[in-house]
């Protein structure tokens, strides 16, 4: 039986939007195929050993749940995250955790909050909040046969910018993404996905869930060679819904009640 350790940092105070339920959604989807699954919480205080884990997950903050675990996430489990990485292990981070991952946060002062610099990307305080529905398309997906949309929901004032080192996760096709200017939403570093899709951004997009649970079993199970095909009928329908309303492509009776 294959079996997977998923850790949580900050579950207590990184929930924005309810993030715990891409937690779940990795958990049940890997369950109904016969594969175990280990949940580990880590929060302040406790010892973080990413070689014991398979798959990382970070959610999103508020400014003072992000400032709270600041000193915590650099001093405590910054250079096991950073090694994570590197070594590429799974990691997942939605928001304030994408912020975390880059070099800097500056605020509308123009202080800069020194962030992990696991990632080549900085952040600013904007003025104007993005938020709301988000339809991106993305690359990584296609390898399915996926058409690469994924949907989410937005809510944010940082504008992320990447660098050189690092690739965006999908060209926006409705919505915000990173900064609102350049057409990108999320990033993607060796097995790292960074992104700012809230909702939980997993339950409605079952092929990006597998996609991570795929890297993570190929990772540990060097002779892994595929996941089990799940009914996702339900989740079809409501995502494909989704796109066509957020696509502007939705039936007038459909957009009156969604």
């Amino acid at each position: 039986m294959y079996e997977l350790t998923i850790c949580h940092l900050y579950p207590d105070l990184l929930n924005t939007y309810g993030d715990i339920g891409n937690i779940i959604a990795l958990k049940m989807r890997s369950q109904w195929r016969g594969i175990k699954v280990n949940i580990k919480n880590i929060s302040l205080g406790d010892k973080f050993k990413a070689c014991e884990c398979d798959l990382i997950f970070i959610g999103g903050g508020q400014d003072f749940e992000q400032e709270l675990i600041q000193k915590d996430f650099l001093q405590n489990k910054g250079n096991e995250l950073k090694t994570a990485i590197e070594n590429n292990q799974v990691v997942l981070a939605v928001c304030g955790g994408y912020q975390l991952l880059g070099k800097f946060y500056r605020t509308a002062k123009g202080k800069e909050i020194e962030c992990l610099g696991a990632l080549d990307l900085w952040t600013v305080a904007g003025a104007k909040r993005m938020i709301g529905n988000i339809l991106i398309e993305s690359e990584i997906l296609k390898i399915f046969g996926h058409d690469g949309k994924i949907i989410g929901f937005e809510n944010h004032s940082g504008k992320t910018y990447l660098g050189p080192k690092v690739k965006p996760l999908g060209r926006v096709i409705t919505g915000y993404g990173n900064n609102g200017e350049d057409g990108f939403e999320g990033v993607v570093y060796k097995n790292v996905i960074g992104t700012y899709l809230h909702g939980s951004v997993l339950p409605k997009n079952p092929v990006l869930t597998d996609y991570l649970l795929t890297l993570a079993l190929k990772r540990k199970y060097p002779e892994f060679n595929g996941l089990k095909r799940l009914n996702d009928d339900f989740e079809n329908i409501a995502r494909n819904r989704l796109i066509s309303r957020l696509s502007g492509k939705g039936h007038w009776l459909l957009k009156h009640f969604f």
